[in-house]
């Protein structure tokens, strides 16, 4: 279920904007990026693919929705529907991390609690080569620790990267001990790898960390385990002992073309975190919450969705009722096409973010910054 982020979509995220889901209403979301799109290719046979059990939520009734005030003039209020109100102390984490995107820097703030920024991304070409590095010096007045993320699009291009005999893997791990010494670490996102590169993913991380050194992080996003797969490419047993953190990109539960639902319901968050705390050495564990949501029309192919986008589209289609489905914020709507839609707003990552606190998760991460309701970073503090 991951995301092809090629140059052609590197474009399209550039423009804001994704295909259009409400094309028969005349509505364009506003590009969310979402982390994963589609599931990986079950003919992979070393490539296992999880079977996302059912979890007691799917067959729950929806919580009642909220009762929708009469006072309220919605043409001038900032949210389009009420939230529940978050009562209680913020949740303070040892690390917060989260990714800005290149043309996206203007949506980071010093102001934020983040200790642990990611610049998305260096991506490498079709040529096998390392392109589009971003500048650290944009920002120059964050206090924080700043990692490059390298990221590689399709199975093929990703296995020539990564190839131990490839003249390919030689220069961007040149390109890669180069760039880390303006930043403070070097993050692997690499999401399409096949199944006969397991081994090899396992050799690119281990000489990544020799090029870059001990003073340097390495960490590396990996997707959502509830259980360990036999013959998995992304093992964290066999990955944990090379790298400093591992974010767990624990979204996209539903994704662009499964069935509606949430993009991380709180039971199937639950499950993951279980599985990570037990699995993995706590310091090293970073749990990745979503900023973003993602809507279907009449059952079939979903969008990302970022926050004020998903908000403008309800207040458009006079929508000011949302129900609860485990916490994360669900509506519907009619036009020409039957429209249900999924979100994360900050009562439902103040709730998410305080069960990962209470299950012993130290570390947490955003994707992406600039996606979010803003309303939760008062509710989110650094351990002091």
């Amino acid at each position: 279920m991951m995301l092809i982020r090629g140059d052609y979509m590197k474009k399209n995220i550039r423009t804001g904007f994704a295909l259009a889901l409400f094309f028969a209403a005349g509505i364009a979301p506003l590009y969310a990026g979402g982390r994963k799109d589609k599931p990986a290719d079950a003919n992979d046979a070393a490539a296992p693919v999880e079977t996302v059990e059912a979890s007691p939520e799917d067959n729950m009734p929806e919580e009642e929705p909220l009762p929708v005030p009469q006072d309220i003039d919605w043409s001038k209020s900032r949210l389009s529907y009420v939230p529940p109100k978050i009562e209680g102390e913020p949740v303070a984490f040892k690390e917060v991390w989260g990714y800005v995107m290149t043309d996206r820097e203007s949506a980071f703030s010093n102001d934020m609690p983040i200790t642990d920024l990611c610049y998305f991304s260096a991506d490498v070409n079709s040529y096998g080569e390392l392109s589009f590095i971003p500048n650290p010096a944009r920002f120059s007045s964050y206090k924080g620790r700043l990692h490059l993320v390298i990221t590689c699009s399709g199975r093929a291009l990703t296995h020539f990267s990564m190839d131990p005999a490839g003249k390919e893997r030689r220069g961007i791990l040149d390109a890669i001990a180069a760039a880390a010494k303006k930043y403070d670490g070097i993050q692997v996102d690499y999401e399409t790898i096949g199944g006969r590169d397991a081994e090899n993913f396992l050799l690119f991380l281990k000489a990544i960390r020799e090029r870059i050194g001990p003073n340097k992080i390495l960490s590396v996003a990996l997707p959502a385990r509830t259980r360990t797969l036999r013959d998995d490419i992304f093992d964290y047993n066999k990955i944990a002992p090379i790298v400093d953190r591992i974010i767990v990109m624990a979204y996209d539960e539903h994704w662009s073309g499964s069935k509606p639902g949430p993009v991380a319901s709180m039971d199937w968050c639950r499950r993951v975190a279980e599985y990570c705390v037990k699995t993995l050495p706590r310091e090293k564990l970073v749990m990745g919450l979503p900023f973003y949501g993602r809507s279907w029309q009449n059952n079939s192919y979903g969008s990302a969705w970022i926050y004020t986008s998903m908000n403008r589209v309800m207040k458009e289609q006079d929508v000011h009722s949302v129900s609860r489905t485990g916490s994360v914020a669900h509506f519907s709507f009619d036009t020409k096409v039957h429209v249900e839609a999924y979100f994360d707003d900050a009562y439902s990552l103040v709730v998410r973010s305080r069960m990962y606190k209470d299950m012993g998760v130290a570390n947490v991460g955003f994707w992406r910054i600039g996606q979010e309701d803003v309303d939760y970073w008062p509710w989110l503090k650094i351990e002091k």
